[in-house]
């Protein structure tokens, strides 16, 4: 995949970032301003942040705003991570410390945030495979990481979202009975937002007709990740695997936090069927434990019943392919590198294959 080129002039002007920075982060310290790129992907850009010299120098910490081509929704994202993370401070869910958020365009060109640089280490995209840091790119410890992320998912999910502020942060109230709808929905802006003719991807059909024929009722609202991955995790450095922190909150709301572990769960090993989850993923399923092994361990620490987790994989893999086509219409509109959207379609394809096989199996009770 080819790498966005990003112009730190453009994304952080030292000048007025500055200016920001002595009034709201003062524990940053008042030295001259360093920033370099850490991470700058299609959906968000994370910046380090120095100062050194002058009468103080604090430590490193990290800016998070939108890319120069916003993604749909990334501005509000922003914002929406700042206020989710500044809530969970004080609760046991690994995550970053938010020291102060911006909404005013006029500072940087985009909303943004300063956050702790946490210390740990982040699995890495390269190649089409996800690579994880010595010793953990090996058994046993690779086997440790999902379970260490799991524990993050308990914690969050068993987070009072209202105790902590987060009331009106989403609509739980027919949180599951929308779905379908918000993200069919999502799927077909692209093409008016991108001009985009949009493909005929095998298995959309026979997945939403499923979810729309089997939709629950919402009973369970807490905080959802959104996009609950291994890149999107940060991890100690020593093993055994233990969750730093969880990052990229930009899809977060309140719903039914059970999804969460339905997303991470995708392309994973079923105990039941091999072959619908095999070579699918970004990770060796064989290195991890099955869908059913962390459905069981995340209901004992959340009191959820395990019954209910293959409707859970199923909404799960319909909003992952659909969110995740927007990646490709923007390479077909030339905002993304081609690879890029073809690296996406891949992965949008095999998450609907695979959930069409999945939900033919449930259909005969195989």
């Amino acid at each position: 995949m080819s790498e966005i080129v990003h112009d730190l002039a453009v994304l952080a002007p030292v000048g007025r970032l500055t200016t920001w920075l002595d009034a709201h982060v003062p524990q940053l310290g008042d030295g001259p301003l360093r920033t370099a790129l850490l991470s700058g992907g299609t959906s968000n850009v994370v910046l380090t942040l120095q100062r050194s010299g002058g009468d103080r120098g604090g430590p490193s910490m990290v800016l998070r705003r939108p890319p120069a081509v916003p993604p749909p929704g990334a501005e509000n994202g922003v914002l929406r991570e700042a206020r989710v993370l500044t809530a969970l401070r004080g609760s046991d869910v690994p995550h970053p410390t938010c020291h102060a958020s911006c909404d005013d365009p006029t500072v940087i060109g985009a909303p943004f945030y300063v956050m702790d640089k946490v210390q740990g280490w982040a699995p890495n995209l390269r190649d089409e495979t996800i690579h994880n840091e010595p010793p953990f790119d090996a058994m046993p410890y690779t086997y440790g990481i999902p379970f260490a992320i799991v524990d993050g998912l308990v914690a969050l999910a068993n987070v009072d979202y209202r105790a902590v502020g987060l009331g009106d942060y989403g609509k739980p109230e027919g949180f599951l009975e929308r779905q379908v709808d918000r993200w069919a929905g999502q799927l077909a802006s692209y093409k008016q937002r991108y001009a985009y003719a949009g493909r005929d991807i095998a298995g959309y059909t026979e997945v939403e007709g499923w979810l729309r024929r089997n939709v629950r009722e919402t009973r369970h609202a807490g905080i959802i990740h959104g996009d609950v991955g291994t890149p999107n995790m940060m991890f100690h450095y020593a093993p055994p695997a233990r969750l730093a922190a969880m990052i990229d909150w930009e899809l977060s709301t309140i719903g039914d936090p059970m999804l969460d572990l339905g997303w991470f769960c995708g392309a994973m090993r079923d105990e039941r069927w091999d072959d619908v989850t095999s070579g699918s993923g970004l990770n060796n399923p064989d290195h991890f434990p099955t869908r059913q092994e962390l459905a069981r361990y995340y209901c004992a620490g959340t009191g959820r019943d395990p019954a209910e987790f293959d409707y859970y994989l199923v909404l799960a893999g319909f909003k992952s392919g659909c969110l995740l086509e927007y990646k490709v219409a923007q390479a077909a509109a030339g905002i993304l590198p081609t690879k890029t959207g073809e690296f996406f379609a891949r992965i949008v394809d095999a998450a609907f294959a695979r959930n069409a096989r999945f939900v033919e199996r449930l259909a005969k009770g195989l």
